[in-house]
């Protein structure tokens, strides 16, 4: 299987410039194939991948550490502890982000309950 950048695009929900971003930023585990036309060419490999650095993005992870983890899967097997270190930092770091938007959820869930009394209250009025 082989996609264009467009069809990449769509499938990742990401834009074809920040596919290429991606790729000219070194966040890519492997470079992308060129079709005989030079045309980018993902595969689902590319696209697996593309999608864990947008949840990595997506939750928080700066690129400069996406871009460290990318480094040591291209670098091979004896660096896992490394990666494993970065994954685990930043999932403590996305828990207290949760823990904070809990924490707020909780306070406007409290101003709603107090809106829907109150105007529970003067509909029966």
């Amino acid at each position: 299987m082989s996609l264009t950048i467009a069809e990449a695009a769509e499938r990742t929900g990401l834009t074809a410039h920040t596919l290429r971003y991606y790729e000219r930023d070194g966040l890519l585990r492997t470079p992308v194939r060129r079709s005989a036309s030079g045309h980018r060419a993902y595969d689902e490999g590319d696209l697996a991948w593309i999608t864990l650095i947008s949840k990595l993005r997506a939750t928080g992870m700066p690129i400069r550490d996406v871009k460290r983890y990318a480094d040591l899967v291209r670098a091979g097997s004896g660096n896992e502890a490394e990666r494993l270190d970065l994954l685990r930092a930043h999932r403590e770091r996305v828990l207290r982000r949760l823990d904070e938007v809990r924490e707020h959820l909780s306070a406007i869930d409290l101003k709603v309950e107090l809106y829907e009394r109150a105007s529970d209250v003067t509909r029966i009025a």
